[in-house]
């Protein structure tokens, strides 16, 4: 694959090289009216005023001609804040192309996996074109949490499960969470092009396996990223919305002999999102992705000093291979006067693609909290957002299971428990159930234990393969599982259990089981 680098390069014909002087004072440009889509700044083609641009630390506003300057090192990537009824161009794979990297000697460091090619000098325009676009006031994104392919085969499974569906979906863009790989980084060229077979454009937020491993300090830690993908943080606007990408993945921690992560947000990060919703508008909705959740950040806070006092937030990230809704509030470091709703979401990979194949050779991949795998799917709209869980390859409306023996005892009913798993649910879910068509309705617990489901799923394929091989994880403790037990004055017999489940968001999600009760 071209790296985007050579595409932007080309993309914005920048063939004249500044004086020493200029580039030890700053790096100018334009953004401009790109009425041809050829990507270079035809005569007629006007400058456009107020769009943002950045160098990562500082934000600027083009002038009224649509120029902007910023100050630079040798190790600085510029980028246009794509505005409200704008596009920038694509590459071959739908990858936006907004960026423009100055790394005149290239990335520090040889790693296994190439990163960023020698820039040169710095062209003496920096010129970044957008095309209009009509962008609704309601409208769809795709978020990925976790791909995570680490062979051929995986990328095909990602293929197969998930990506031929969405092939000619209603969504304007998606994004996927990190972890786009699964340490494999020369999976990304086979990766890229299926995914851009979706048909929109689609972003990208950087994982802790999307590193490059050998790199000493965080900063030198994306540069295979980088090559694909440009930079590691970013912001962009899409209708009424303005989305941040973060990069909450903080590596070089030494651990002993070896290097690790942590969720962390680095100073100039922190700088930049200051300096970017300083011209985002009070009642605008600002929702940030990331890969780490925030509860898993360590410096967390001076992220919510940022957003707190606003009224519409809302936050994304992948990572941990469970679902769940977070609401985020004092306890947690959070000092806004209402909650800050933040999805861990659901994940392509589920359990890392383990679990028995199915007839279509895909690993069932259920996650470790009883919930499939699979991807989301957010309607936004205004300051407003739903969020539907889609399960791969499954209907629409298959959104909970619910779990019971298939078979008890008279004796046994007040002791006999009925789970059920909703797999969008939440702390603000109601769920109910009823045994028989003239049952009364009754209100299940909300609890947190294991998904007894997933626990007998697993179980069951350890015994059927006692040597190993990919074995589901052990199970995680499910954000979104509720329990009752059914009416002890059961009869003899087989008997339907009926499950309704209300979402956060009003959507009612229906399930059912059957139960039979012995001597």
């Amino acid at each position: 694959m071209t790296s985007p680098r050579v595409l932007i390069s080309s993309l914005f014909a920048l063939t004249f090289l500044a004086s020493p002087a200029a580039i030890a004072q700053s790096a100018t440009g334009y953004v401009f009216h790109d009425r041809n889509g050829n990507g270079v700044r035809d005569s007629g083609e006007p400058g456009l005023p107020g769009v943002g641009v950045s160098n990562q630390k500082e934000v600027v506003q083009t002038d009224a001609n649509g120029a902007w300057s910023l100050p630079h090192d040798d190790d600085t990537t510029f980028f246009v804040i794509k505005p409200s009824g704008w596009a920038t161009p694509l590459d071959e794979n739908n990858l936006p192309q907004f960026y423009y990297i100055h790394k005149p000697a290239g990335s520090p460091q040889h790693f296994e996996y190439a990163g960023v090619a020698p820039t040169g000098a710095l062209p003496s325009s920096i010129d970044f074109p957008l095309h209009r676009q009509t962008e609704p006031e309601r409208f769809q994104v795709i978020f990925f949490g976790d791909p995570q392919p680490r062979s051929q085969e995986h990328v095909d499974f990602i293929a197969h499960d998930v990506i031929a569906e969405l092939v000619g979906t209603n969504a304007q863009f998606g994004v996927t969470l990190g972890d786009i790989m699964f340490d494999k980084l020369e999976l990304l060229d086979a990766s890229n092009a299926n995914v851009a077979l979706i048909g929109i454009p689609w972003y990208n937020i950087i994982g802790n396996h999307d590193i490059n491993k050998e790199a000493k300090i965080d900063s030198d830690s994306d540069e295979t990223f980088a090559r694909y993908f440009g930079p590691n943080y970013y912001s962009f606007e899409y209708g009424p919305v303005h989305f941040i990408a973060l990069d909450d993945v903080d590596w070089g921690h030494r651990e002993g002999s070896s290097r690790k992560y942590h969720g962390g947000l680095d100073a100039e990060q922190i700088e930049f999102v200051k300096n970017d919703l300083e011209s985002v508008p009070e009642d605008k909705l600002v929702v940030l992705m990331m890969h780490i959740p925030l509860l898993e950040v360590g410096n967390r806070g001076e992220l919510f000093r940022l957003i707190e006092h606003r009224p519409y937030t809302l936050s994304l990230s992948g990572h941990t291979h469970w679902q769940a809704h977070q609401y985020i509030g004092e306890a947690d470091g959070w000092r806004g006067p209402e909650p800050h709703h933040h999805i861990v979401t659901v994940t392509v990979s589920g359990t890392w693609w383990k679990g028995a194949k199915d007839e279509q050779g895909i690993p069932h991949a259920t996650m470790r909290d009883g919930a499939p795998n699979g991807y989301a799917i957010v309607t936004f709209e205004g300051t407003d957002h739903t969020f539907e869980f889609k399960a791969a390859r499954q209907p629409k409306n298959y959104q909970l299971t619910v779990f019971a023996p298939d078979e008890t005892s008279i004796d046994d009913l007040m002791e006999t428990l009925v789970y059920v798993n909703v797999f969008n649910g939440s702390i603000k879910s109601n769920v109910r159930m009823r045994v028989g068509d003239s049952g009364d309705w009754v209100t299940l617990l909300k609890t947190r234990e294991h998904d007894p489901q997933y626990v007998a799923i697993r179980d069951r394929e350890i015994a059927a393969n006692p040597e190993g091989g990919r074995q589901l994880n052990a199970p995680y403790p499910s954000d979104h599982l509720w329990k009752a037990a059914p009416p002890s004055n059961l009869a003899l017999g087989s008997h339907l259990i009926e499950v309704e489940a209300t979402d956060a968001y009003g959507q009612l999600h229906k399930g059912t089981r059957i139960i039979r009760v012995v001597e």
